[in-house]
């Protein structure tokens, strides 16, 4: 099949303004990732970059790749591409933020490519918070309490909403945030102004979450569905740190899989919510905690998500193919063995010379190199490295840390 691949931080998305290294990390990660297995099946896929990462020619195996100078010119593109006949499907990662997911898929949906995204109204309806949690309850899914404000809404009375309802500590975060932007713990009254205020200065999102913060491990369930049916490929664990909201939360990458007790609870919770969602299709991800008892759903992501670079390197299938047979030919993979483990995380240096970026291209465990591109001097690469067990994946992750860092000193 011809397909059209678009990835919104590193495809023109951000191109009128300053681009994020730690979101670029993971975004160029999962797009190179996802185009590689898509040639692997013998596909021949066409994608945008970014002018400012296009011209440092990266390591991407697309057939064609359409350099991007605004990101009106992305928008335009994907239309041109699509409505053209140019492609026969295309597939969009991007953000649920401020509707943007939903609305690019939209735009694939209006042409005439097939979309291999979930639907966009489906999209629409897992990103509202309010609905998602209501709707998890009715189901009788184990969640989180929670309750759904505005940015504008009166502090105090923000706060004698949750004094009736909840227990601290709580979690604040985005309705519709970007991977950590926004998220802060909040273990008293008085630090309810300070996480609202960061979910102001970092997010556009004009509502947010409060939820029961659940003590646990911090993990995923990575699903192919049909829109009907669906199944669970693997257990992921997540490197997250929550903090107050004067420091910076973060995401930084996992372990694939991830062994724990309640990974049959977690696949069927997963599943069950998933299968609830006519039309949430294709790759699909679902963010729990794993307590000592239960597995506790926090999100589902309608679209390819980080972990999928670990995934792909320990399936026994290929999770690109498999995503084409799920939302056109309605079928699901069937070998859910996996082949050791993968851990995978960024890291962050400082700017390298385009002598020392260009070397990192040729490391196999690089899989978004550190581009030079925020204006505070800062890089951040993403590595993911395989094991028989996970101490050796992470064992060789250190050691292709070292190598990449020792690379970037020449300077």
């Amino acid at each position: 099949m011809r397909l059209l691949i678009y990835e919104h931080v590193s495809g023109g998305g951000f191109a009128d303004e300053a681009i994020s290294s730690s979101l670029l990390s993971e975004g160029f990660g999962m797009l190179r990732s996802l185009i590689s297995d898509f040639k692997a099946s013998g596909h021949s896929v066409t994608t945008f970059l970014d002018s400012r990462i296009a011209r440092l020619n990266p390591p991407i195996n697309a057939d064609c790749v359409v350099p991007v100078f605004s990101s009106q010119e992305a928008r335009a593109n994907i239309r041109k591409i699509s409505e053209s006949e140019s492609a026969d499907a295309a597939y969009v990662i991007a953000p649920e933020t401020d509707g943007l997911l939903q609305s690019l898929v939209e735009f694939v949906e209006q042409t005439g490519a097939a979309s291999l995204n979930c639907q966009a109204r489906t999209v629409g309806k897992v990103s509202n918070k309010a609905f998602f949690y209501d709707f998890l309850k009715k189901l009788g899914i184990n969640t989180p309490e929670t309750l759904v404000f505005s940015v504008a809404d009166d502090l105090e009375e923000i706060k004698k909403a949750i004094r009736g309802r909840l227990n601290f500590p709580l979690i604040f975060k985005p309705s519709n945030g970007v991977s950590c932007c926004g998220l802060s713990v909040v273990r008293n009254k008085d630090q309810v102004a300070g996480a609202v205020d960061k979910i102001k200065k970092e997010s556009s999102s004009t509502q947010f979450a409060v939820q029961e913060f659940i003590k646990g491990a911090n993990a995923s369930v990575s699903l192919f569905s049909t829109g009907n049916n669906a199944v669970s490929v693997s257990l992921n664990q997540q490197d997250v740190t929550i903090e107050a909201p004067e420091g910076f939360s973060s995401y930084k990458g996992g372990l694939v899989p991830f062994d724990h007790p309640l990974r049959a609870e977690a696949f069927e919770v997963a599943e069950k919510i998933v299968k609830s969602f006519r039309d949430l299709r294709g790759y699909v991800g679902v963010d729990l905690v794993l307590t000592e008892e239960e597995a506790v759903a926090i999100e589902v992501n309608p679209r390819l998500t980080t972990s999928y670079v670990g995934l792909r390197r320990v399936a026994h299938f290929n999770p690109a193919q498999a995503i084409i047979d799920a939302v056109l030919k309605r079928e699901l993979p069937t070998n859910m063995h996996n082949c050791g483990c993968a851990y995978f995380s960024k890291v962050e240096m400082p700017n390298p010379t385009i002598n020392a970026l260009q070397k990192t291209y040729g490391m196999n465990e690089v899989v978004s190199p550190p581009f030079p591109v925020s204006e505070n001097g800062v890089a951040w690469t993403f590595i993911a490295s395989h094991g028989s067990t996970p101490k050796e994946a992470a064992l060789r992750f250190r050691e292709a840390e070292k190598r990449v860092l020792s690379t970037c000193k020449d300077r």
